[in-house]
């Protein structure tokens, strides 16, 4: 399955990934989105994890508003249209 990183304080998300078989890797910092396939992020910072540029290869999904599941189906969807 695809490396996702996920930003710390969405646990819910974390774990409905993890369990659809996804590695899930937290983003804690501009470094850990080097290798994901995907990120998602919270929404309620303005620059994600202090950065000002990005740098993120991958879809960036802003979880802001959406419940874990409808996360999931983002994520899920953006992966097969990479394909």
């Amino acid at each position: 399955m695809a490396r996702i990183g996920v930003e710390e304080t969405l646990s819910d998300v974390k774990e409905a990934l993890a369990e659809m078989g996804h590695d899930v890797v937290d983003l804690q910092s501009e470094d850990d989105t080097a290798y994901c396939d995907c990120c998602v992020i919270s929404g309620q910072d303005k620059d994600v994890m202090g950065m000002s540029t990005t740098s993120i290869a991958g879809t960036v999904i802003n979880a802001d508003g959406y419940n874990a599941q409808e996360v999931c189906q983002m994520v899920n969807d953006r992966l097969h249209e990479q394909q």
